[in-house]
């Protein structure tokens, strides 16, 4: 059965034969309630058509282009798991290299306020004040369901955030921060992946950002300065035609040195940089 499943999620969806048998397992499993080691101690068992019949109700959801992710309703993020559902963006690897070069800036023990725009589930808010404790992490996002998947969260994991409903700065007022970090909308409208594979079904104001991707970065880069002390830094994820254009954002919004830094992938995928020591607001 679940070598069928995974030639069916092969052809279907054009995975590698390792990704759909990892699906397969992780369906099966979810299906039956059973850990993945299960279905290896008991391969050669034959289910049930109850057992049957919930593996295929899941399957032909995965074949209809559903993310495993809003299946079972869970993603590993840094280690941990997190809920996830199709009002938040699903947490990628991609975005675990922006959490490490968070935690680069921020030293163990120091008491630092660390802000996270549009936080989603919560996963990069909640990995920091997890590994830093003495940190400060405030986690805004404009989306209600969002706020209370990323609050079910920081329960469950027993991590110390503020969440606050707030259209980017918004509801910060004069509120300044000594790290902001940010997963914005970076996919322009049009784009063709945007109606392709999981995007299909993730939300699309986590995704598209103007004509060229680029809109709420340019709305970010210009408003972080009046919301950062000075030497803060200011760290972004975007695509990966998009570092040279960020770096220019960065630049012109007063940050010294802008930088880009590669995923796992080699992808140049988050850019940031530090807040100039002289800098001054304009009034």
């Amino acid at each position: 059965m679940l070598a069928d499943a995974s030639c069916r999620l092969a052809a279907v969806l054009g995975l590698d034969k390792r990704e759909a048998r990892l699906e397969a397992r992780v369906l099966a499993a979810w299906a039956w309630h059973v850990a993945p080691a299960w279905l290896i101690a008991h391969a050669t068992d034959t289910p049930d058509a109850s057992a049957y019949a919930r593996f295929g109700a899941l399957l032909a959801r995965r074949l209809a282009g559903e993310p495993v992710a809003y299946l079972t309703g869970q993603r590993e993020f840094y280690g941990r798991v997190f809920e996830v559902g199709p009002a938040v963006l699903i947490p990628r690897p991609e975005t675990e290299r922006l959490v490490e070069l968070a935690l680069e800036r921020m030293p163990p023990g120091e008491s630092l306020s660390v802000l996270d725009l549009g936080t989603g589930s919560g996963c990069i808010a909640i990995t920091l004040a997890l590994e830093r404790p003495q940190a400060r992490v405030t986690a805004v996002d404009r989306a209600p369901a969002a706020l209370a998947i990323a609050r079910r969260n920081a329960d469950i994991l027993n991590a110390t955030v503020e969440f606050l409903d707030s259209d980017w700065f918004a509801a910060l007022g004069g509120r300044r921060f000594d790290l902001i970090v940010a997963n914005p909308p970076y996919v322009a409208h049009g784009d063709p992946h945007l109606s392709q594979g999981d995007l299909r079904f993730e939300p699309a104001s986590a995704l598209a950002a103007g004509a060229d991707g680029l809109e709420d970065l340019r709305a970010l880069t210009t408003a972080a300065p009046a919301h950062l002390v000075p030497g803060g830094a200011l760290l972004l994820e975007h695509g990966w035609n998009q570092a040279e254009a960020v770096r220019g954002l960065l630049h012109t919004a007063g940050f010294a040195a802008p930088a880009t830094w590669y995923d796992l992938a080699g992808q140049p995928r988050i850019s940031g940089g530090v807040l100039s020591e002289n800098f001054t607001l304009e009034v």
